[in-house]
This record gives structure tokens, sequence and C-alpha cells, in this order.
């Protein structure tokens, strides 16, 4: 019996996965309905936490934050069967999953911190990547149980709360892109450019590529065999910051990046590879 609460998209398209393979769901949700619906489906629905809990050997979670899974948790406990797995599929901080791992340990059960990179349309097909650490004995017993789920199970080692943090730092990295991708448009947009030909561009150039080669270049600290001097790109950034405001247009990304590059210009650093803004992320 497996226990999934907090039915949200993600958590809702789960559990209609679980019920297709033949898998028996106990669902709960905040909002009552959200989890009613899944009865459809197959699922069986509990208003009251603590009996959606009762009888599963293993507990899924999709919800928050750290407060509202230590809240929930808190909550169910009175129902958890003795030995159960609660699986915690929950964006949250990595300090977060490493306490929730000592702290149900020491009240008999097993906390598996395993966050995802996943849409609901992929955890209904199954697909995408899910994120673990920590006890290996642990995740060895589960994984198969995991890329059921998910297809591809990352697997980052001993250390709890690695997981969470890589989790952490992809979304990092989405937004971080996001914010790139709206000043590429925004600055298009002052110039006269339209979005199509910002997407032609972006779909034969693609500079995904370039992301390992710059997390390379970074680590591995060569910044005085400049591919592009900071010198260079820094002006490059103040033609795409006037290029912006002659439009009547905001970047949101670029005028921060370019104070970095300019403190460290100030810093001696004008003619090393512009990459050096990152030096001290990795000294």
């Amino acid at each position: 019996m497996i226990a999934f609460l907090g039915m949200g998209h993600l958590g809702a398209n789960f559990v209609k996965a679980l019920l297709k393979r033949g898998e028996q769901v106990q669902v709960w949700n905040r909002t009552p309905a959200k989890a009613l619906a899944l009865e459809a489906d197959g699922a069986k629905a509990y208003d009251d936490v603590t009996d959606a809990v009762r009888g599963a050997a293993r507990i899924h979670l999709t919800l928050k934050d750290d407060e509202s899974v230590n809240e929930l948790l808190e909550q169910a406990s009175a129902g958890f069967m003795p030995g159960a797995m609660i699986v915690d599929h929950t964006t949250t901080s990595a300090h977060g999953a490493v306490e929730r791992t000592a702290l149900w340990k020491s009240r008999g059960f097993t906390y598996l911190h395993a966050p995802v990179f996943m849409g609901p349309q992929n955890a209904l097909e199954s697909t995408g990547t899910m994120l673990v650490s920590g006890d290996q004995g642990v995740i060895a017993a589960v994984e198969p149980e995991l890329k059921k789920m998910t297809g591809l199970v990352l697997n980052f080692g001993e250390r709890e709360g690695t997981a969470a943090g890589m989790k952490l730092v992809g979304n990092l990295f989405l937004i971080a892109m996001t914010g790139g991708v709206a000043d590429c448009l925004a600055l298009a947009r002052a110039v006269g450019i339209e979005s199509a030909n910002v997407s032609k561009l972006f779909e034969a150039w693609n500079p995904a590529g370039a992301v390992v080669a710059r997390l390379k270049k970074i680590t591995s600290k060569t910044f005085d065999q400049p591919s592009w001097e900071l010198n260079m790109a820094r002006k490059d950034a103040r033609l795409m910051i006037d290029g912006a405001g002659m439009g009547g247009m905001h970047l949101m990304a670029i005028p921060a990046i370019a104070e970095e590059m300019d403190r460290w210009i100030a810093m001696g650093h004008g003619n090393d590879d512009w990459t050096v803004i990152g030096k001290a992320a990795v000294e």
C-alpha cells in the first residue's frame, strides 16, 4: 500500500501513473476535493491525513516547502505503520532535508528526500529525473520503485542534503536562464526585432552546449587564457543596456551582471577571460 500526500498537478499525476501500474494508493490533500477527484482513477481519498497513511509501507509527499512538510508529517505520524518509509519530492532546503532524515530515523522511520525535475506530464508518463542522496542501503532498496516513477534516478552519494541542494542549483539555473531569455526579448523589441527572429537565432545557434564548457572554464580557474576578455564582454553589456534603454525597455539580469563585471575590472581582471566573474564561487 502507498500513501500520497499533496494532490497538486505533479502529485495527482504521480498517483494516476501509480494506479495504472496496479498500485493501491491512498491520497490526501489539504483541499479534499482534489484528492476525492482521484477516486475516479482508483485511488482511495481521505479527509484525515492520519487515516490516509494507515497501512502504507511507503508515503510520498509533494508539498510546498520545509514548513508544510514538517507540519504535515507531524500530523500524519500517528498513523504511520512501524518502519514506514517517507519519500519526499518537495523542493526544500538542504538543511531541512538533513534534519528530517535524522528526526524520523530517531523515531523509527526512514525519510528519503527525492526532489524531481519533472512537470505534471512527466509524472503521468513516468519520465524525467529524480535526485537522491544519503544512506546508500536505503536508496538501493527503494530505487527500483523510484525508477518506475521517473525513468532516471540520479544518486549523488552518501551526503544527506545533496539532492536537495542540487535541486536548488538546477532551479537557480532555470530562473537565471528565464531572466536572460526575457532580457533577450526586451533588447530585441527595443531595437525593432521580432521575437520570431530571436527564436530563429536560438533554433540555429543553440547555446545549450556552452553550459558545460562555461562550467569547466570556471572550475578549472584558467582565467588567464581568455577566449573573450572581460573588458570586451563589459563593452557588449553596455551596448545591450544602452540599446534597451533607448528603446524604452528594462533589462532585469544584465545590469546586475554588468555591476559584477565592473567590480572584477576594478580589481585588475579586465584582460582575463570574462568568466572570471565566477571565480569567487570556486575559490
